[in-house]
């Protein structure tokens, strides 16, 4: 059996005796089988405080994964609701991963959300409208989720989003029979909202207790 944390973030400066290289067989059995099996990955940037969940598609040996654009005039938006507000930016965020060498990346079941196997991938920024790129996009276009017009995504992902590789490097950090015994709980990250003090004033508002039925 293996931990089943809510949520976790790995080290990625792990040490030697931390790490299991396995062969290219198995290891690439074992990441490809548990990332086919979820649309989902928790990727973390070297350099990254945290992890954070990412759709992907599972392509040809690595995991392909669209990301918002980070420039020096729109750095990453502090929370997803500034990136939708601004244009062009609408895409899932992961801070810092266009920019890094390397991830570590987390494969969760879907149905218990416990790990399954975390693995380490290096980083490419795949090249606009090379062929890798048409290939990739193709395939991503047909798993993104309310896309308002499937037809403009290539050219608005060419402008104004990246297309990132995520290749096993065949170093195992987490698998079954090998967990950490820690929760792997990451702090909450820094926000500007605040709680309410008292709940608004409502118009016919309802009854606390549910009237008898005679």
């Amino acid at each position: 059996m293996w931990d089943a944390p809510t949520m976790a973030g790995v080290t990625p400066d792990a040490t030697a005796d931390e790490v299991t290289t396995v062969g290219s067989d198995v290891g690439r059995a074992l990441v490809e089988e548990a990332a086919r099996r979820s649309s989902v990955l928790w990727v973390r940037p070297d350099g990254a405080d945290r992890a954070r969940p990412a759709w992907h598609v599972w392509h040809d040996g690595a995991a392909y994964l669209v990301v918002a654009r980070q420039t020096e005039a729109r750095p990453a938006p502090r929370v997803a609701a500034e990136a939708a507000s601004e244009d062009g930016a609408s895409e899932q965020l992961v801070p810092g991963l266009a920019q890094a060498r390397a991830a570590t990346v987390i494969c969760r079941a879907k149905d218990s959300r416990a790990r399954l196997v975390t693995w380490r991938a290096s980083v490419t920024v795949v090249a606009p409208d090379t062929p890798e790129w048409q290939q990739a996009v193709e395939v991503l276009r047909g798993e993104r989720l309310n896309a308002t017009n499937a037809t403009d995504l290539p050219t608005r992902w060419s402008t104004s989003a990246d297309v990132i590789r995520l290749t096993p490097t065949g170093e195992i950090l987490e698998e079954p029979g090998r967990m950490p015994t820690d929760d792997g709980a990451a702090p909450p990250p820094p926000t500007p909202a605040t709680t309410v003090r008292g709940a608004p004033w409502v118009v016919h508002r309802r009854p606390r207790h549910r009237p008898r039925l005679s």
